[in-house]
């Protein structure tokens, strides 16, 4: 069974991805399948959150993708919440995989399957005419 797994993973990553796709706009669901906050403050963590989402929504490399769950985690504890900053880390790093096609995976702005790519020069500028044009419509 882990050779058929490993082999459908190697398929996936090895799957090219046309220069031609865009990036979806971006979306955040907060801190996906955990709470943004504690019981007295609901919200938290949830800016934590906000930005780890942008991050994923990006995608990236391998390094890109251990240095955003890193922040999450820096960023959740220095809300005075190591405990929590570390089950989150857990969680992002197990539940984050590229390869499963997931809302929130890495790289999920774009189509799937991604897995780990650097951004191109051509695809930096399409994320920041989408933040652009967002941006646009949100103070409008």
């Amino acid at each position: 069974m882990k050779h058929y797994l490993f082999i459908i993973l190697l398929t996936l990553s090895a799957m090219p991805v046309s220069a031609e796709e865009d990036i979806a706009p971006f979306t955040s669901d907060g801190c996906s399948v955990f709470p943004d906050g504690t019981l007295d403050e609901k919200e938290l963590w949830l800016f934590c959150c906000t930005a780890h989402d942008l991050a994923y929504w990006q995608g990236g490399t391998y390094q890109e993708r251990i240095k955003a769950d890193e922040e999450l985690q820096q960023c959740v504890a220095s809300v005075g919440e190591p405990v929590i900053a570390e089950l989150m880390l857990t969680g992002v790093r197990v539940g984050g995989t590229p390869y499963l096609p997931t809302t929130f995976r890495w790289g999920y702005g774009w189509p799937y399957p991604r897995g780990y790519k650097a951004i191109s020069h051509q695809e930096q500028k399409k994320i920041t005419a989408q933040l652009e044009a967002q941006s646009l419509s949100q103070s409008q």
